[in-house]
């Protein structure tokens, strides 16, 4: 009971974020300083709306049951190629940053799908 409760918070968590990122990212042109600082992790302008519709697609598969493991695989794989990005840019502070989030797919796997009964 209380680990599909901590996976619900999780999933709940996870789905809100990659929305949101992936929206703002998507609307980066009214946010300059995130246009500033994709572009010092090496992020074209070309590559932003990818990026922002893989983090909108990551929060669809996390709320498929049978699409839950790939959305964590998706997400857990991007956040470390944000994280690749700022080491190569010298900066450690994203990084740092990133960890945590780096921690939640793959707890939220080893949890599983909330809404699913197992034996």
């Amino acid at each position: 009971m209380l680990k599909s409760i901590i996976s619900l918070i999780l999933l709940l968590v996870s789905v809100f974020l990659a929305f949101k990122h992936g929206w703002d990212t998507l609307n980066y042109k009214k946010h300059p300083e995130s246009l500033k600082m994709m572009n010092e992790l090496g992020i074209t302008e070309t590559l932003i709306p990818i990026f922002g519709g893989l983090t909108l697609l990551i929060g669809i598969l996390l709320i498929i049951p049978k699409t839950f493991f790939l959305g964590n695989m998706l997400n857990a794989i991007s956040i470390v190629i944000i994280m690749a990005l700022a080491m190569k840019a010298g900066n450690f502070k994203i990084v740092f940053m990133e960890i945590p989030f780096l921690v939640m797919p793959l707890i939220m796997i080893w949890l599983k799908y909330p809404f699913i009964k197992t034996a």
